[in-house]
Protein backbone atom coordinates (compact mmCIF):
# COMPACT_ATOMS: atom_id res chain seq x y z
CA UNK A 1 0.00 0.00 0.00
CA UNK A 2 1.38 3.41 -0.92
CA UNK A 3 1.74 6.25 1.58
CA UNK A 4 -1.05 8.16 -0.20
CA UNK A 5 -3.42 5.17 -0.14
CA UNK A 6 -2.69 4.63 3.55
CA UNK A 7 -3.42 8.29 4.29
CA UNK A 8 -6.75 8.13 2.41
CA UNK A 9 -7.71 4.95 4.27
CA UNK A 10 -6.99 6.56 7.64
CA UNK A 11 -8.99 9.60 6.57
CA UNK A 12 -11.96 7.36 5.80
CA UNK A 13 -11.84 5.72 9.24
CA UNK A 14 -11.47 9.12 10.89
CA UNK A 15 -14.60 10.33 9.12
CA UNK A 16 -16.86 7.41 10.26
CA UNK A 17 -17.91 8.96 13.61
CA UNK A 18 -18.76 12.18 11.84
CA UNK A 19 -20.79 10.27 9.23
CA UNK A 20 -22.78 8.57 11.96
CA UNK A 21 -23.46 11.91 13.61
CA UNK A 22 -24.45 13.36 10.25
CA UNK A 23 -27.11 10.68 9.84
CA UNK A 24 -28.71 11.77 13.12
CA UNK A 25 -28.33 15.49 12.62
CA UNK A 26 -28.20 16.41 8.90
CA UNK A 27 -27.81 20.11 9.67
CA UNK A 28 -24.28 19.60 11.00
CA UNK A 29 -23.04 17.64 7.97
CA UNK A 30 -21.88 20.52 5.73
CA UNK A 31 -19.43 21.71 8.43
CA UNK A 32 -18.14 18.41 9.93
CA UNK A 33 -17.42 16.24 6.86
CA UNK A 34 -15.31 18.60 4.70
CA UNK A 35 -13.11 19.64 7.66
CA UNK A 36 -11.56 16.20 8.29
CA UNK A 37 -10.96 14.94 4.74
CA UNK A 38 -8.87 17.78 3.28
CA UNK A 39 -6.59 17.91 6.34
CA UNK A 40 -5.77 14.20 6.17
CA UNK A 41 -5.52 14.16 2.38
CA UNK A 42 -3.07 17.06 2.41
CA UNK A 43 -0.78 15.15 4.75
CA UNK A 44 -0.14 12.35 2.22
CA UNK A 45 2.05 14.29 -0.28
CA UNK A 46 4.09 15.76 2.58
CA UNK A 47 5.00 12.30 3.88
CA UNK A 48 6.02 11.19 0.38
CA UNK A 49 8.22 14.25 -0.13
CA UNK A 50 9.97 13.76 3.21
CA UNK A 51 10.77 10.15 2.35
CA UNK A 52 12.24 11.16 -1.00
CA UNK A 53 14.54 13.84 0.42
CA UNK A 54 15.68 12.05 3.58
CA UNK A 55 19.47 11.28 3.67
CA UNK A 56 20.29 7.69 2.76
CA UNK A 57 22.51 6.57 5.63
CA UNK A 58 23.35 3.35 3.75
CA UNK A 59 25.10 5.42 1.07
CA UNK A 60 27.74 6.55 3.55
CA UNK A 61 31.06 4.85 4.12
CA UNK A 62 34.23 4.13 2.16
CA UNK A 63 34.34 4.34 -1.63
CA UNK A 64 37.35 3.21 -3.66
CA UNK A 65 38.41 5.04 -6.82
CA UNK A 66 37.85 3.30 -10.14
CA UNK A 67 41.21 3.93 -11.91
CA UNK A 68 39.62 3.23 -15.30
CA UNK A 69 37.30 6.23 -14.89
CA UNK A 70 39.32 8.57 -12.67
CA UNK A 71 41.78 11.05 -14.14
CA UNK A 72 43.33 14.50 -13.91
CA UNK A 73 43.57 16.93 -16.83
CA UNK A 74 46.01 19.84 -16.55
CA UNK A 75 46.60 22.82 -18.84
CA UNK A 76 48.94 25.81 -18.96
CA UNK A 77 49.91 28.64 -21.30
CA UNK A 78 52.83 27.87 -23.63
CA UNK A 79 54.53 31.18 -24.43
CA UNK A 80 51.26 32.67 -25.59
CA UNK A 81 51.14 30.42 -28.66
CA UNK A 82 48.94 27.68 -27.28
CA UNK A 83 47.33 26.14 -24.23
CA UNK A 84 49.26 22.94 -23.60
CA UNK A 85 47.29 20.09 -22.09
CA UNK A 86 48.20 16.80 -20.47
CA UNK A 87 46.64 14.24 -18.22
CA UNK A 88 47.26 11.92 -15.32
CA UNK A 89 45.71 8.49 -15.66
CA UNK A 90 45.11 5.69 -13.20
CA UNK A 91 44.52 7.87 -10.14
CA UNK A 92 43.81 5.77 -7.03
CA UNK A 93 42.29 6.71 -3.69
CA UNK A 94 39.50 6.44 -1.15
CA UNK A 95 36.57 8.68 -0.27
CA UNK A 96 34.87 8.32 3.11
CA UNK A 97 31.39 9.87 2.88
CA UNK A 98 29.46 10.94 5.96
CA UNK A 99 25.90 11.47 4.70
CA UNK A 100 24.65 12.76 8.06
CA UNK A 101 27.45 15.32 8.45
CA UNK A 102 29.13 15.90 5.06
CA UNK A 103 31.80 18.12 6.67
CA UNK A 104 33.20 14.96 8.33
CA UNK A 105 33.85 13.32 4.95
CA UNK A 106 37.45 12.72 3.84
CA UNK A 107 39.40 11.89 0.70
CA UNK A 108 42.88 10.57 -0.06
CA UNK A 109 44.35 10.16 -3.55
CA UNK A 110 47.69 9.33 -5.15
CA UNK A 111 49.42 8.50 -8.40
CA UNK A 112 53.03 7.90 -9.54
CA UNK A 113 54.90 10.39 -11.71
CA UNK A 114 54.83 7.78 -14.47
CA UNK A 115 51.09 8.47 -14.76
CA UNK A 116 51.79 11.89 -16.34
CA UNK A 117 51.02 11.89 -20.07
CA UNK A 118 51.67 14.86 -22.39
CA UNK A 119 51.14 15.13 -26.17
CA UNK A 120 54.70 13.94 -26.87
CA UNK A 121 56.94 11.23 -25.42
CA UNK A 122 59.89 13.61 -25.61
CA UNK A 123 58.05 16.07 -23.36
CA UNK A 124 57.24 13.26 -20.91
CA UNK A 125 60.96 12.52 -20.70
CA UNK A 126 61.79 16.21 -20.40
CA UNK A 127 59.55 16.53 -17.31
CA UNK A 128 61.59 13.81 -15.60
CA UNK A 129 64.85 15.61 -16.36
CA UNK A 130 67.03 18.10 -14.48
CA UNK A 131 64.80 21.13 -15.18
CA UNK A 132 61.70 19.63 -13.54
CA UNK A 133 61.51 16.39 -11.51
CA UNK A 134 65.25 16.12 -11.03
CA UNK A 135 66.16 13.12 -8.91
CA UNK A 136 62.63 11.70 -8.95
CA UNK A 137 61.82 8.29 -10.38
CA UNK A 138 58.71 7.21 -12.30
CA UNK A 139 57.47 5.50 -9.12
CA UNK A 140 57.69 8.70 -7.04
CA UNK A 141 54.20 9.35 -5.67
CA UNK A 142 52.10 12.50 -5.78
CA UNK A 143 49.60 12.50 -2.91
CA UNK A 144 46.60 14.47 -1.68
CA UNK A 145 45.01 14.13 1.76
CA UNK A 146 42.02 16.24 2.76
CA UNK A 147 42.07 18.32 5.94
CA UNK A 148 38.69 20.09 5.66
CA UNK A 149 35.40 19.67 3.78
CA UNK A 150 33.06 22.65 3.56
CA UNK A 151 29.63 21.98 1.98
CA UNK A 152 28.81 24.85 -0.37
CA UNK A 153 25.23 24.53 -1.54
CA UNK A 154 23.46 21.53 -3.03
CA UNK A 155 25.90 18.85 -4.22
CA UNK A 156 28.90 21.19 -3.96
CA UNK A 157 31.78 21.54 -1.51
CA UNK A 158 35.19 23.07 -1.05
CA UNK A 159 37.71 20.39 -0.11
CA UNK A 160 41.03 21.58 1.30
CA UNK A 161 43.95 19.21 1.70
CA UNK A 162 47.70 18.75 1.66
CA UNK A 163 49.19 18.14 -1.79
CA UNK A 164 52.66 16.63 -1.85
CA UNK A 165 54.36 17.14 -5.21
CA UNK A 166 58.08 17.09 -6.04
CA UNK A 167 58.95 16.77 -2.35
CA UNK A 168 56.95 19.89 -1.41
CA UNK A 169 53.71 19.86 0.60
CA UNK A 170 51.26 22.74 0.18
CA UNK A 171 47.57 23.25 1.03
CA UNK A 172 45.26 23.16 -1.99
CA UNK A 173 41.51 23.79 -2.16
CA UNK A 174 39.34 21.94 -4.66
CA UNK A 175 35.93 23.12 -5.86
CA UNK A 176 34.01 19.85 -5.94
CA UNK A 177 30.70 18.96 -7.62
CA UNK A 178 28.83 15.75 -6.81
CA UNK A 179 27.69 14.41 -10.19
CA UNK A 180 25.80 11.29 -9.17
CA UNK A 181 25.29 8.99 -6.19
CA UNK A 182 23.41 5.80 -7.02
CA UNK A 183 23.92 2.05 -7.46
CA UNK A 184 26.13 1.21 -10.44
CA UNK A 185 24.23 0.12 -13.55
CA UNK A 186 26.93 -2.54 -14.07
CA UNK A 187 27.60 -3.99 -10.61
CA UNK A 188 24.55 -2.69 -8.67
CA UNK A 189 26.96 -1.64 -5.90
CA UNK A 190 26.74 1.87 -4.41
CA UNK A 191 28.71 4.27 -6.61
CA UNK A 192 29.49 7.97 -6.70
CA UNK A 193 30.93 10.42 -9.23
CA UNK A 194 32.68 13.75 -8.63
CA UNK A 195 34.28 16.50 -10.66
CA UNK A 196 36.68 19.03 -9.14
CA UNK A 197 38.72 22.04 -10.23
CA UNK A 198 41.64 24.01 -8.82
CA UNK A 199 44.71 26.01 -9.87
CA UNK A 200 48.36 25.53 -8.90
CA UNK A 201 51.53 27.53 -9.33
CA UNK A 202 54.47 25.50 -10.57
CA UNK A 203 56.91 27.71 -8.69
CA UNK A 204 55.26 26.68 -5.38
CA UNK A 205 56.52 23.13 -6.00
CA UNK A 206 59.99 23.94 -7.35
CA UNK A 207 58.83 23.25 -10.91
CA UNK A 208 59.11 26.78 -12.25
CA UNK A 209 61.45 26.23 -15.22
CA UNK A 210 60.87 28.75 -18.04
CA UNK A 211 58.30 30.76 -16.04
CA UNK A 212 56.79 33.17 -16.86
CA UNK A 213 57.31 32.50 -20.60
CA UNK A 214 55.71 29.14 -19.97
CA UNK A 215 52.77 29.83 -17.68
CA UNK A 216 53.39 29.45 -13.96
CA UNK A 217 49.69 28.83 -13.28
CA UNK A 218 48.35 25.37 -14.07
CA UNK A 219 44.63 24.70 -14.28
CA UNK A 220 43.55 21.32 -12.90
CA UNK A 221 40.35 19.39 -13.62
CA UNK A 222 39.72 16.13 -11.75
CA UNK A 223 37.20 13.40 -12.58
CA UNK A 224 36.55 10.60 -10.11
CA UNK A 225 34.28 7.56 -10.09
CA UNK A 226 34.29 5.43 -6.95
CA UNK A 227 32.32 2.49 -5.58
CA UNK A 228 31.74 0.51 -2.40
CA UNK A 229 32.53 -3.12 -1.88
Amino acid sequence: MTVRALALTLATFAALPAMAQDAAAPAAAPEAAPAAAPADTAAAPAASTDAATAPDAAAGGAYTFDPDHSLIVFSYDHMGYSTSTGMVRGVTGTINIDTATPANSTVEASFPLSAFVTPAKSLDEHLMGDQFFKGATPDTAVTFKSTKVEPDGDNEAKVTGDLTLNGVTKPVTLDVDLKKMAPSLVTNKPAVGFEAETKLKRTDFNLGAFAPAVGDEVEIRIVVEASKG
